[in-house]
């Protein structure tokens, strides 16, 4: 049968037989292409290479002098060396600043960008956002293109998107789909999630990259997929540019994101909830608990209050509220809307300060030139976290890095930095840290 068809596609060839092409234009009129969009939004994705200098820990008996010397084995090497590749985003082209995501450029220790013209530059850290994974490098550069940002809550669900990266290391690619759903968050992915999902090709490489719209306008940055072997399946994820905005605002102006607190506990709104309160609609939260002294206790929000709008937005659910709190500068006043005895009002509060941030300077001389600050997993664990590192630090001379996690000090379990800070009184001669990266964890000796 197979011999059949071939020689049946062997005559056809011959008989002169020609596959038509696809036609420049159609009744005069050239076809639609992208081609000169991203002619202009091409130059403003970059390919981003990191590398990392990774201390080996003196934990087997190849470490033991005496046992190399008896075999007559020679000393291991005590660093070796990690790279990793990524891509980013020029959104400032007088300034140099690059956003690409968190985990594209942690715990880098060179970070080397390369342009679309060929160009390549050493970039400096100006902040990272380890909970939204956002990160934003600058480099000294001149007649560089930045993307423009578009408003990402004017998306909708089958808006044509195209994703802009380096999948695979393969160079600059270009892949087109739509926007798959909006507000997709409780993935576990970030503690701070809103994502855009889009089946436009999204692969290991294509982190921190422009999803753009047809315009040319950044619309988010690409983050994670999901697949069962780590390639694209069709379920991309990217950090909407409006969320992506005010990380990078406070980032430049701070070197970090001052996130606020509202200070309330609260569950969805479901159906039947909603029927209980007298309210129609089944979007919001409901308040379960207020934190005394707090800004939503200052402002008079009780508990069995429906949250139905945050700043004129609409609320779909706890985490949306979460996010929308967790990017407003404290101080800022923010209006709820608010349904209590079947009324709607409107109520404004005034952003507390989260008080998660200690530095180690004001603890031991061991500690200078490190900030620690609470975080919390999605189910709710406590946990301290490496905010900041200064590269001259004992910390990051001993490997360690921003975004690592501190499980004990000393021995003694911490889960937020007041823990840590007691633990540390007990001794400053020297502090044993267990400190914990992705799915492995270590002690390291600070003396």
């Amino acid at each position: 049968m197979i011999a059949r068809l071939l020689v049946c596609v062997s005559l056809l060839l011959g008989a002169g037989v020609s596959w038509a092409a696809l036609p420049a234009e159609v009744d005069a009129q050239p076809l639609p292409s992208l081609a000169p969009m991203l002619e202009r939004a091409t130059p403003a994705v970059v390919n981003i290479a990191t590398r990392s200098i990774v201390r080996v820990p003196r934990n087997s008996l190849l470490d033991d002098p005496f046992f190399r010397h008896f075999f007559d084995i020679p000393e291991r090497q005590r660093e070796r060396s990690n790279h990793s590749l990524g891509s980013g985003v020029i959104v400032d082209a007088e300034a140099g600043y690059i956003i690409t995501n968190h985990h594209v450029i942690e715990a880098a220790d060179e970070i080397s960008v390369t342009l679309r013209d060929g160009r390549e530059f050493q970039a400096r850290m100006i902040g990272v956002d380890p909970q939204a994974d956002v990160a934003i490098i600058q480099i000294d550069a001149d007649n560089l293109t930045a993307l423009p940002w578009a408003d990402s809550t004017a998306l909708r669900v089958g808006d044509f998107v195209v994703a802009i990266g380096n999948p695979f290391g393969l160079g600059q690619t270009v892949t087109s789909g739509i926007v798959s759903a909006l507000g997709r968050s409780g993935l576990g992915i970030e503690d701070f999630e809103d994502f855009i999902q889009t089946d436009a090709s999204i692969n290991p490489g294509n982190s921190g990259g422009a999803l753009v719209d047809l315009h040319g306008n950044l619309v988010g940055i690409n983050t994670a997929i999901v697949g069962p072997s780590g390639g694209n399946v069709g379920i991309g994820f990217a950090i909407p540019s409006n969320m992506a905005q005010q990380i990078l605002q406070h980032l430049i102006d701070f070197g970090e994101v001052r996130r606020g607190r509202l200070g309330v506990s609260s569950q969805n709104l479901t159906r039947e909830l909603a029927e209980a309160f007298g309210i129609d609609d089944s979007r919001g939260v409901v308040i379960i608990d207020v934190v005394p002294d707090s800004a939503a206790d200052k402002a008079g929000l009780r508990r069995g209050d429906v949250v139905v709008a945050v700043e004129g937005r609409p609320v779909r659910n706890a985490e949306s509220v979460r996010n929308i709190m967790g990017l407003m500068l404290v101080g800022h006043e923010v209006e709820l809307d608010i349904v209590r005895d079947g009324q709607r009002r409107k109520v404004v509060a005034r952003v507390d300060a989260r008080d998660d941030r200690l530095a180690g300077a004001g603890l031991s001389r061991l500690l200078k030139g490190v900030m620690f600050i609470n975080a919390e997993t999605r189910n709710g664990r406590a946990y301290v976290q490496i905010g900041q590192l200064e590269r001259g630090s004992r910390l990051y001379k001993q490997g360690l890095r921003e975004g690592d996690i501190i499980l004990s000090v000393n021995r003694q379990a911490v889960a937020k930095v007041e823990d840590l800070r007691e633990a540390v009184k007990k001794d400053k001669d020297a502090v044993l840290l267990n400190v914990q990266r992705g799915r492995s964890a270590s002690y390291v000796l600070i003396q």
